[in-house]
């Protein structure tokens, strides 16, 4: 395999404002046509990816799920085991009431709330709560609080991410652990990260070469390692548009 891409959705592959990607399909024709593997690292659910996957001719590659916490194999349908969210959901009734009251998870709210928090149509709201691995939530309280609360996080053997919109709440395991163990079973020659969020460094700096896709919707993420080297770089383009741009250009660059 000439390259494997690891791909961010929201606000990186997906437009923040309306979760379109047509502006990336030249750039996906052309991953297509060179036999290069195109691998979704989202926080979206496995009915969520199943479906945009499909529409965008990625069903044969696998799928990084909730932000790291599962995988979506090639092909497959949304996961049927949700024993983790189950176990996730019991873990979080144990915060204390005050810092519980500062938050409010995708399993909080109905199809209405979570479509009003997100952006989504109703249906793909009804999708993005079908979750297995993971539960994204809206903090509304202090930095102190905050601390305070992930600090009984980690008691619980919670993990949180922040992400371009939501903190990302699991039991284990990062878009970056997942991406390893696709890297080792595909073997490529090349590796590309692509992603705009803290949630995604970890991605950018395991790949060959990661490229921050600029979001004016969001604080611009910090220098990371590797990029004072030119191991990461940055787009000026945002979202599809930008993703589309950087990957022409480093397919150049790599005379594929």
């Amino acid at each position: 395999m000439p390259l494997l891409v690891f791909t961010d959705l929201d606000g990186t592959l997906l437009s923040h404002s309306d979760y379109q990607w047509k502006q990336a399909a030249p750039a996906l024709r052309r991953l297509a046509d060179i036999g290069a593997g195109v691998v979704m690292a989202s926080s979206k659910t496995g009915a969520e990816i199943a479906s945009l996957r499909a529409e965008m001719g990625l069903q044969h590659w696998p799928a990084i799920l909730e932000n790291g916490a599962g995988l979506l194999e090639a092909y497959a349908e949304a996961p049927s085991d949700c024993s983790d969210y189950a176990q996730l959901r019991a873990g979080l009734s144990n915060i204390s009431a005050p810092l519980r009251a500062r938050f409010l998870g995708f399993g909080d709210m109905n199809e209405a709330q979570v479509s009003e928090a997100t952006g989504l149509s109703h249906s793909d709201a009804r999708l993005a709560k079908q979750r297995a691995f993971s539960e994204p939530v809206i903090w509304s309280g202090t930095l102190e609080e905050k601390e305070d609360f992930l600090a009984e996080l980690a008691k619980l053997r919670i993990f949180a991410r922040d992400g371009g919109r939501f903190m990302t709440l699991s039991l284990g395991a990062t878009k970056a652990d997942q991406m390893a163990d696709l890297m080792r079973n595909y073997a490529p020659r090349h590796t590309i990260a692509l992603g705009d969020a803290p949630n995604d460094v970890e991605m950018l700096e395991k790949a060959d070469l990661g490229i921050i896709i600029a979001n004016p919707h969001r604080a611009p993420l910090p220098e990371l390692k590797g990029e004072s080297a030119g191991r990461i770089i940055r787009t000026t383009l945002s979202g599809p548009e930008g993703w589309n741009a950087a990957i022409l250009a480093q397919l150049t660059r790599l005379n594929l």
